[in-house]
């Protein structure tokens, strides 16, 4: 029986199988760092949000701060929206009422060329901030 050149094809298989299964622990650990930044970024945004004295401060000052919170994580978003449901504002002063901000990040993952793998996954996480009650609101 002539073995001849099975050694060479079963190395072959076997670095494929183990490059597969590192490009795949790659992909993972991105999409899990990136859900980690996106959640620290929406706690970022409701709490930048919860401090301001206006429903269009709190907006802008929480797309502010989820945008540098991903960029300060080295997180690469090919597209990030910020929304914050500013309604606690409109509530009298005395009254508890809160702020919330959602933060979704679309997490390239074409450049790992995995077979089977999407282009791009969103990752998205909400997080919410009370508002002082005794602190002045503006609308």
């Amino acid at each position: 029986m002539n073995e001849r050149g099975s050694v060479t094809v079963e190395a072959m298989l076997a670095i494929t199988a183990i490059v597969l299964v590192i490009l795949l622990g790659v992909a993972a650990g991105r999409i899990i760092v990136a859900s980690a930044a996106v959640e620290a970024a929406a706690r970022d945004a409701a709490r930048q949000a919860s401090i301001a004295r206006t429903a269009t401060a709190a907006a802008s000052n929480a797309e502010a701060s989820a945008r540098e919170s991903l960029t300060s994580q080295e997180v690469n978003c090919t597209a990030v929206t910020v929304e914050v449901d500013t309604k606690g504002f409109s509530r009298p002063v005395g009254i508890p009422a809160d702020v919330s901000a959602t933060v979704s990040c679309n997490v390239p993952l074409s450049d790992l060329a995995f077979p089977g793998l999407p282009g791009s996954v969103e990752r998205h996480a909400t997080s919410m901030s009370p508002l002082d009650p005794y602190r002045g609101r503006g609308r």
